[in-house]
């Protein structure tokens, strides 16, 4: 048997990927978070499968779960928001299974930022604005973060900044950032991305505190901060469509 470690994406059943989607439809047991994946992505399993939200469930329930489906040769489809590799708790679990000798594959979901990106309408790299994004959370009360890897570090890069689990700790995200980025700099905290009530909240560092609070969201949200969320006007066209800049599927062409 395999356990299918799959990206459900943000919530929305249409963006699981096709592969997503076949493999949920054919797994006996069926392990998805309630609390982030919608009961709908996982309306595709075969009838008769066990279907368990692990919301409340520990790792060694999960794991004894997979070790009861391994003894039976029943395929796992376990189910998490967004893509397994970012923040998806996916790392202790493998280490479980290889100690198990139980055998998994990772399938690639859609991730919170790129469909927060799409549904503002919006490219994330704009030339001379921004060309990279930090993806990045806050401590709070989950696991400490590497000494390194602090706000104000990410802040000197002026890079665009999607900041996870941290809606709760407004107040601490423009203390350290405001410096880097002024307190004029925009800020999108995108609330349930995907999901029939998904909220955008457009707003500043110096305003965004009040704006969400009003809004009463205090979970599921991701922050996106830096310029390139504002009207960034007059800005350089990407070299990839440049006639003046050819390429190997496009011979330079002759500027008039």
């Amino acid at each position: 048997m395999t356990v299918y470690f799959i990206g459900a994406g943000p919530g929305d059943p249409e963006l699981l990927t096709l592969k997503a989607q076949r493999l949920i439809g054919a797994c006996p047991v069926c392990l998805y978070a309630g609390s982030l994946v919608p009961a709908e992505v996982v309306a595709g399993a075969p009838e008769g499968a066990r279907v368990l939200d692990t919301a409340p469930m520990t790792l060694d329930d999960t794991h004894a779960e997979i070790v009861a489906a391994h003894g039976r040769g029943e395929d796992v489809a376990r189910v998490h928001s967004g893509d397994p590799s970012l923040y998806g708790a996916i790392a202790e679990q493998i280490r479980r299974l290889r100690a198990d000798g139980i055998d998994y594959q990772v399938i690639p979901g859609v991730p919170a930022y790129a469909a927060a990106a799409a549904a503002l309408g919006q490219e994330l790299t704009v030339p001379e604005v921004a060309q990279s994004i930090v993806l990045t959370r806050v401590s709070m009360k989950s696991t400490s973060m590497p000494a390194g890897e602090t706000l104000e570090n990410f802040a000197r890069t002026g890079a665009t900044l999607a900041i996870h689990l941290g809606v709760r700790n407004l107040r601490e995200i423009e203390r350290q950032l405001s410096p880097y980025y002024g307190a004029d700099c925009p800020v999108v905290v995108a609330y349930r991305v995907g999901w029939p009530d998904q909220l955008f909240i457009r707003g500043t560092l110096a305003d965004m505190h009040a704006k969400v609070r009003a809004e009463k969201i205090t979970r599921t949200a991701l922050i996106l901060v830096g310029p390139v969320l504002g009207e960034v006007g007059d800005f350089k066209d990407s070299a990839l469509y440049d006639p003046a800049m050819p390429h190997v599927l496009r011979p330079k062409v002759a500027v008039k």
